[in-house]
């Protein structure tokens, strides 16, 4: 079976201009065209202009969900997560979620979730201490 090196999510946006200038200075993408990466594909999108406003459609809440997602990233542990957070915090995220420690019989997770020009969730998460 062939590997797959890597993805990324097609987001459709409102406004190019300003989606890239949000996932270049704030998310921290490498920007070019249209595409929008960070962490050698880690976190990777294709931003592509919509033809009309009400195509950009982020998803809607789940089931028992406590924000909807439109992208989920993990990181290694709470530290590296509680970094990622002042990062973000400091180049002016809007901020949806903030961090949450959920402990369980398994472990405890952390997570936050901001969201983009368009409303597009990115929650980002770790099960790890440390």
């Amino acid at each position: 079976m062939s590997k797959i090196e890597y993805s990324v999510q097609v987001r459709l946006v409102s406004d190019l201009a300003a989606s890239k200038d949000f996932y270049e200075k704030v998310l921290g993408c490498e920007v070019n065209d249209f595409w929008a990466v960070r962490d050698e594909f880690a976190l990777g999108f294709k931003l592509l202009q919509s033809v009309q406003s009400g195509d950009v459609q982020p998803n809607k809440q789940g089931k028992d969900q406590a924000a909807a997602w439109d992208t989920y990233a993990y990181v290694d542990t709470h530290n590296d997560l509680d970094q990622l957070y002042e990062e973000l915090k400091a180049k002016g995220a809007q901020f949806i979620q903030e961090p949450v420690l959920t402990e369980a019989d398994w472990g405890a997770w952390k997570e936050f979730s901001i969201t983009d020009p368009d409303n597009y969730s990115i929650g980002f998460g770790s099960g790890k201490k440390g």
